[in-house]
């Protein structure tokens, strides 16, 4: 069972991100606060979900949460900033966007930038520890999903209805024959052929 809080009596969210490893899209985030009593026994860490259930949770979470919100930085700006600030940046979004302000935040990973004054806790693999945490996991995973699947429609070639824009040899592959669109990540290693060395 996942905990419901970290620090009993105070008004948490959860914060997580999706698709920090990808080449193509952006970086989604998500901010929830959950009632001090939530339980859902399915609740867990959206990789350890199937796409059904994720998206099941996801109507439990936008209905039951006392707050919930949804932010991104796009690939122009994981350029500019790099993708450990973009994840932080998207988070910093999406916890503008709450309509309660929470008193203490939870933050899946290790790093993390102060938002406002709040206090903020990080959490490695916190989204298999707490229930607002893993919520948030599953909001940005879908939301992202969805955006990508949206893309898939105007380049079906780079199958981001499969790989929702993670470096799968696929992608990799339609790189090298199509080249990159408007929405990859120039600042990453596009192509397995950056890594050969001319001797």
């Amino acid at each position: 069972m996942l905990a419901s809080f970290l620090h009993e009596g105070k008004v948490e969210a959860g914060c997580d991100e999706a698709g920090r490893g990808c080449l193509a899209g952006p970086v989604f985030a998500a901010a929830v606060i959950l009632p001090a009593d939530f339980q859902n026994d399915l609740l867990n860490d959206s990789k350890q979900l199937t796409e059904k259930n994720r998206y099941l949770l996801r109507e439990i979470v936008q209905k039951e949460a006392l707050a919930w919100a949804v932010g991104y930085y796009d690939n122009n700006e994981i350029d500019e900033v790099n993708i450990l600030n973009a994840s932080i940046f998207s988070m910093h979004r999406a916890l503008e966007q709450l309509k309660i302000t929470p008193e203490h935040i939870l933050v899946d990973g290790n790093r993390f930038k102060p938002y406002r004054d709040i206090p903020h806790t990080c959490v490695v693999k916190g989204d298999g520890k707490y229930l607002s945490i893993a919520a948030a996991s599953i909001l940005a995973k879908t939301y992202r999903d969805d955006f990508m699947l949206d893309l898939h429609q105007q380049y079906p070639v780079y199958a981001w209805d499969r790989n929702k824009g993670y470096p799968t040899k696929a992608h990799r592959e339609a790189i090298k024959q199509y080249g990159v669109t408007s929405y990859h990540r120039m600042s990453f290693r596009l192509t397995d052929d950056q890594l050969t060395l001319e001797l």
